[in-house]
């Protein structure tokens, strides 16, 4: 018997695979080899995936609550996921001022910040470092590779 995830998990995985079958339907640009149904093939394959993962991981744990006791379930912190969609609020509504770079920066610091808060100078360094690295690597993928404009801040210029 699948549970409330496997459940989950074959909704997903057969809405992935409409979505994926329309996509079909669009049109091939003649101007360059990568079309409009390009990224949503890559985003609904993905999804694809993790549903049908998501539905083996149900289908195992299922096994294993049938052969023996159910450790108990890790508390609840719903405190801790309000706080984050904090933070991706305020990543949103500072990135038209800060710019891409910036603010991303900031976002995926503050985000990691929160989610494990560091206890040591080198904890905070290492955040520093993923933090720098995830906005440059985003950005020279968008910008320099894909030629995505991404937004500028009106306060930074950058």
């Amino acid at each position: 018997m699948l549970g409330r995830d496997g459940v989950a998990g074959l909704i997903f995985l057969g809405l992935s695979v409409v979505l994926l079958f329309m996509t079909r339907g669009l049109p091939q640009s003649a101007l360059v080899p990568i079309g409009p149904d390009f990224y949503p093939r890559i985003v609904l394959g993905i999804m694809a995936a993790l549903s049908a993962a998501l539905v083996a991981i149900d289908v195992i744990a299922s096994r294993r609550r049938r052969a023996g006791p159910v450790p108990a379930a890790p508390a609840r912190n719903y405190g801790l996921v309000a706080l984050t969609f904090i933070v991706f609020g305020l990543y949103v509504a500072v990135l038209p001022f800060l710019g891409f770079r910036l603010a991303t920066f900031s976002f995926v610091a503050a985000l990691q910040a929160v989610l494990e808060p560091p206890r040591s100078m080198r904890r905070w360094v290492a955040i520093g470092v993923v933090a720098a690295a995830c906005a440059l690597i985003t950005h020279l993928v968008f910008e320099s590779y894909l030629h995505v404009l991404l937004p500028r801040g009106t306060w930074t210029g950058m």
